[in-house]
């Protein structure tokens, strides 16, 4: 099997360029692709399409993007945490669709499963289903929604391996798993990289055949979003 193992995230995204589609995985801000989206910053990529479950927030994950606006359309399900969201999206400078997210994940499932579409009940009789084909089964509406395009898949997983097998821990397992499958390249940052045959093949999330590049990140922050307290 072919060695995956990049140097680093600046060679992991080099043939990225502008227009490109983005799935970016992470839940909230655990387990998103930090060093890529660092990367993506710094080579100025613009005109981007981002999957992502998530907008980040002003000064950290995706917002990093957005503060330099390097993204064309938002698409995800949760954006309330990032102001310079709030100011694009209302002044019109960026195009968003909002998805619940379940449909989010399960469109992201059925790219890597290689199903072109998929019928969901969520979003019925609201504005998700202008302009959709809605089909009625055993008496209940659902709405037509489509595989995404990717170009790209970047994940982050905990542990990986020189072949692209990936393990995640606790929360960071909710997308990234889906948009592994889903990449037409998919490019892996992980906390520790180990060789070939040291992960247990019980353990492994993410089978490395879906994997194209991996390399061992660095200076993670794993920030919180909102920090609540009790007061004593």
């Amino acid at each position: 099997m072919l060695n995956k193992v990049v140097k680093n995230a600046d060679e992991a995204i080099k043939d990225i360029s502008d227009g490109a589609t983005l799935m970016l995985g992470g839940f909230g801000l655990c387990g998103i692709p930090e060093n890529c989206i660092q990367a993506l910053v710094k080579k100025n990529i613009r005109e981007l399409t981002c999957i992502s479950n998530n907008a980040g927030v002003d000064d950290f994950g995706i917002g990093l993007l957005l503060q330099k606006h390097q993204v064309k359309k938002m698409i995800a399900s949760y954006v309330g945490e990032n102001a310079e969201f709030e100011r694009q999206l209302l002044s019109g400078e960026m195009e968003v669709e909002l998805i619940p997210q379940g449909t989010l994940a399960t469109r992201c499932m059925a790219t890597g499963y290689g199903m072109p579409a998929i019928y969901t009940p969520a979003g019925v009789g609201t504005e998700v289903a202008e302009g959709k084909e809605i089909r009625e089964f055993n008496g209940k509406k659902y709405l037509l929604e489509h595989a995404f395009n990717s170009d790209f898949a970047i994940v982050k997983a905990w542990k990986g391996d020189s072949h692209g097998n990936l393990i995640y821990r606790a929360t960071s397992r909710n997308f990234n798993p889906l948009m592994a499958m889903a990449g037409k390249i998919t490019i892996a940052e992980v906390e520790e990289l180990v060789p070939a045959g040291e992960l247990d093949p019980d353990m492994i999330h993410t089978p490395g055949i879906y994997v194209n590049r991996i390399f061992k990140g660095e200076n993670y922050e794993k920030r919180i979003e909102q920090i609540t307290i009790t007061k004593r």
